[in-house]
């Protein structure tokens, strides 16, 4: 039976809860399909056209795959034996929170409005000859647009890493305002107000970055405050 994760540190007060030991593999498989299915996306869309209806579409889709590069450089500094430090002790842990707020997250925002934009586009409409008539795909984009409540699922009920990070009631409160914001941007897309969804969307994106940042250093911190309480066995 493996041994479980001490508690106590040698001063005898509690040490910190950090996040469950992650298999760096498994990220790495999500790191390929972050980067290749966004990027894709962006590359279609930049050959459709219509850049005024798919320009935040398209940014956000970049975002999201040039996160999961930089969500793998976390990952790849990963390391827990001899000559390991704070840093690398935390590798999966801060390239998990990349994944997890700079790439998913504005790839959930930008997936309903991709939809709208592949329902509603003349370019990608235009009624050839002979064309048979198919009904209208209305609110079709709503479906993929599901995706985000087992996202928000994921978060609140403790399997992302940001629930080690910060309270309960702060991590309700981001997941909420997140929430807030992809629906705002959606419904700014929808009526065309193409200026305050690329502001909604701004928002989310700096907020996603403000809660990576803290994060990582939080987890750093964390890391060597239960290193210098708690010395590896080989540090000791």
């Amino acid at each position: 039976m493996a041994k479980g994760r001490a508690t106590i540190g040698i001063d005898g007060t509690p040490l910190p809860v950090l996040p469950p030991e992650h298999d760096a593999r498994v990220w790495a498989r999500l790191i390929r399909v972050m980067f290749y299915t966004p990027g894709f996306l962006a590359i279609l869309l930049l050959k459709v056209g219509e850049p005024t209806s798919f320009g935040i579409t398209v940014e956000l889709l970049m975002l999201a795959s040039a996160a999961a590069i930089v969500g793998g450089l976390f990952i790849a500094a990963e390391g827990d034996r001899g000559g390991a430090d704070e840093a690398s002790r935390t590798g999966v842990w801060s390239g998990s929170l990349v994944l997890e707020f700079l790439a998913v997250v504005p790839f959930l925002c930008a997936v309903p409005s991709l939809f709208h934009e592949i329902a509603s586009s003349t370019l990608l409409h235009d009624k050839l000859p002979n064309a048979v008539s198919a009904p209208p795909l209305a609110n079709a984009e709503l479906l993929p647009a599901m995706a985000i409540a087992p996202f928000m699922l994921y978060q609140l009920a403790g399997f992302g890493t940001l629930h080690f990070i910060v309270s309960k009631s702060m991590n309700w409160a981001i997941n909420i305002a997140t929430l807030c914001l992809i629906i705002a941007s959606y419904a700014a897309n929808r009526e065309g107000l193409y200026l305050a969804e690329r502001a909604f969307s701004g928002l989310l994106v700096l907020g996603m970055g403000v809660v990576v940042i803290f994060g990582i250093l939080k987890l750093k911190q964390m890391q060597m405050d239960y290193t210098r309480r708690h010395p590896p066995e080989h540090e000791k």
